[in-house]
């Protein structure tokens, strides 16, 4: 009922009945803030023109009607994001950073709009008096943990080069939804519920919470005019209307105002942000092509090498269980140590990616991996191509993730990874209506380890490390098949490998790989998705020698397939996301 509902109604139409159904919908769709891991189960969707992956239904069903309207993915990525900037502010949003992989039926195209610590940024940002890193939330709060946010210009920059329809009607769905209000699902009401800084900022706490400090009920319906001027000024000025002028001397004063941790963006440093279109990293596995972001992102490179060291044995015959999570963590562990190692902003740091993905260089990796026991902690590799390289610790979780994947009429893909890191970022609204992130925290609060300087240390106009992993696949004739990308930290490199492997050995449909129970290593304990099936592998695992802990592994999977029929899709049963087409 709810598919008919979306098909049926404009995007207008359907912000207008979820509100007067006081979030029916919402509260349907998204699971119980209270068990992150349970959820009931979404039907697969299926479309034969063109489709949306995304967090939420509202953003969801924006990008649906942009791509009605005859806009393209990226015209209906810019609707998604925007609209999520709203209706799921604690993940993403214009105060942030995103990567974007394109698809245009002959080029990939990777672009990177990661958030740039500010020109007077050093690298000892995150140590106390003490000279010893600081406790992760001391350095979170405030404006000390804000980088240059990179997100309108990365819409702007690929709406530029391959939007069809008018920027400002990209931009017009989340301007009326931000004056005429949205429902609180149960979804953003939970996290509220947990938040413990959020209420600490003056802006924050008019916007989210009663005058009793508790946060709006579900149901609420929730009204960001100042979001609605922010996006009336986008449409007129464009990006520029956000790095400089009133919305950029805002950012600045909410950064540097901070009453206890103030930070040091300028509005040169805004000025200055550009996107940077970098070379996608792309690798074989099976008879398939899979493509993604390269650095400062960590999460294509890891994902293709544990794609790369899985491809010496035959995962499709082992199927789901304790035998494939043997093989797919032994390869995370191989994967998380050579991150660690290599992975920075490679305007900073020499990155070996071509030595990374090597495919001789992933057998010799795959032949560390015994079968019948687990390595333990694995140690990073020697791959070739290696000119320099420094330590680097990883880096901090990003919870405040997003997701979308996106296939237009024409066959256009876009998979795109957004965040403002932490849930709610750097706890500062401003005053324009949006949340500021804290991706500093993302950089190693150390600047030395084992004696050698640390390669993802904070530098002035650095990027810092990324886990996303946003992911294109192409088939065995170079058309597209899958779509696939997930929120979730540092995990979100073992979220997207389950979910390549689901689709491209295991020939599921994109939502039971998306639903699959989360498995895999960070070159440290096997973790296996509490609350799931996956529990019952834990003695299988440990007798292989692994040490197993059952952890909360709340994914955000969002993948589209490509079949003859038509696109499937699938949106993580454990978040409040839908897969939706025309």
């Amino acid at each position: 009922m709810a598919v008919q509902l979306w098909r049926g109604l404009g995007a207008l139409g359907f912000i207008a009945a979820l509100a007067v159904s006081g979030g029916a919908l919402s509260q349907t769709l998204a699971p119980s803030p209270e068990a992150p891991t349970g959820r009931t189960a979404k039907p697969i969707s299926s479309a034969t023109r063109d489709m949306v992956a995304a967090a939420n239904p509202l953003a969801a069903q924006a990008g649906r009607e942009i791509l009605a309207a005859g806009g393209s993915a990226v015209d209906a990525a810019v609707a998604v994001q925007l609209v999520l900037n709203l209706v799921e502010p604690q993940s993403s949003g214009i105060g942030g950073g995103a990567f974007m992989v394109l698809w245009d039926g002959t080029t990939m195209t990777t672009l990177d709009g990661r958030e740039i610590a500010p020109a007077a940024a050093k690298p000892e940002r995150f140590l106390g008096a003490d000279g010893k890193p600081m406790k992760f939330y001391d350095a979170v709060i405030g404006g000390r943990s804000v980088g240059v946010p990179g997100t309108v210009r990365l819409l702007e920059t690929a709406h530029k080069r391959w939007g069809k329809l008018p920027w400002r009607q990209v931009i017009e769905p989340a301007a009326t939804l931000a004056e005429n209000g949205f429902t609180i699902s149960p979804r953003l009401n939970g996290l509220l519920t947990q938040e413990k800084y959020l209420q600490n900022d003056p802006v924050a706490r008019a916007y989210f919470y009663d005058a009793d400090g508790k946060p709006k009920a579900v149901g609420t319906v929730l009204k960001n005019p100042a979001f609605a001027k922010t996006l009336r000024t986008l449409a007129e000025k464009g990006a520029d209307g956000f790095y400089s002028g009133e919305i950029a001397e805002d950012i600045v004063a909410s950064v540097t105002g901070h009453p206890t941790n103030p930070g040091d963006m300028t509005l040169d440093d805004l000025k200055a942000y550009k996107v940077e279109e970098r070379p996608a990293v792309c690798g074989p596995y099976r008879t398939f092509k899979v493509c993604g972001m390269g650095p400062p992102s960590s999460g294509q490179v890891a994902v293709q090498q544990i794609l790369g060291i899985l491809q010496e044995t035959d995962m499709a015959a082992l199927k789901p269980g304790p035998d494939a999570v043997h093989w797919i963590a032994e390869a995370g562990r191989l994967a998380y140590a050579d991150r660690a190692l290599y992975l920075a902003d490679p305007a900073f740091v020499n990155v070996p990616v071509k030595g990374l993905t090597d495919p001789g260089y992933l057998k010799s990796r795959a032949a560390l991996v015994d079968p019948a026991k687990s390595m333990g902690k694995a140690k990073p590799g020697e791959p070739p191509f290696q000119k320099t390289y420094l330590w680097g610790a990883s880096e901090g979780i990003e919870f405040g993730t997003s997701h979308m994947s996106i296939v237009d009429r024409n066959g256009n893909a876009v998979s795109m990874t957004t965040t403002i890191e932490d849930g709610f970022g750097a706890r500062l609204m401003t005053k324009s209506g949006f949340l500021l992130n804290n991706e500093l925290t993302d950089f190693s609060f150390a600047t030395v380890e084992d004696g050698k300087p640390v390669a993802n240390r904070v530098e002035a106009g650095k990027r810092p490390r990324s886990s996303m992993a946003p992911t294109i696949v192409l088939d065995e004739g170079n058309k597209l098949y899958a779509v696939v990308g997930s929120p979730g930290g540092s995990l979100i490199i073992n979220y997207v490998a389950k979910t390549l492997v689901g689709l491209l050995d295991w020939k599921l449909d994109p939502q039971v790989a998306a639903d699959l129970p989360n498995a895999g290593s960070r070159n440290g304990p096997t973790e296996l998705e509490a609350g799931t099936e996956a529990a019952e592998w834990k003695a299988g695992l440990e007798a292989k020698g692994h040490e197993v802990k059952l952890i909360d592994q709340n994914s955000g999977i969002h993948a589209i397939l490509v079949t003859p029929a038509g696109l499937v899709g699938g949106a993580d049963s454990r978040r409040e996301g839908v897969a939706i087409g025309n």
